[in-house]
């Protein structure tokens, strides 16, 4: 799968990123992560931080946080 969403079940960010994403018909992966911040070792990992939601896009090289930034580049790649 080239697109990866990591994401936080009940978070806000993170729901308004998987709607555009099923709004564009994109296939993508959700990996669910762990409430406590401490435990998020796999955002971390790929992203360098701990914060969701993450979306990583193997196909362009591209990892990004923050649901605002996400949201734009989704419309401006794949709109």
């Amino acid at each position: 799968m080239a697109l990866t969403l990591y994401q936080l079940d009940g978070c806000p960010y993170c729901e308004k990123v998987a709607e555009r994403l099923d709004e564009l018909d994109m296939d993508y992966d959700s990996e669910w992560v762990e409430a406590l911040h401490s435990e998020r070792n796999e955002v971390k990992r790929v992203s360098g931080q701990r914060a969701v939601p993450v979306l990583v896009d193997d196909e362009h090289s591209v990892t990004m946080a923050e649901s605002d930034r996400i949201l734009e580049y989704l419309d401006r790649s794949y709109a």
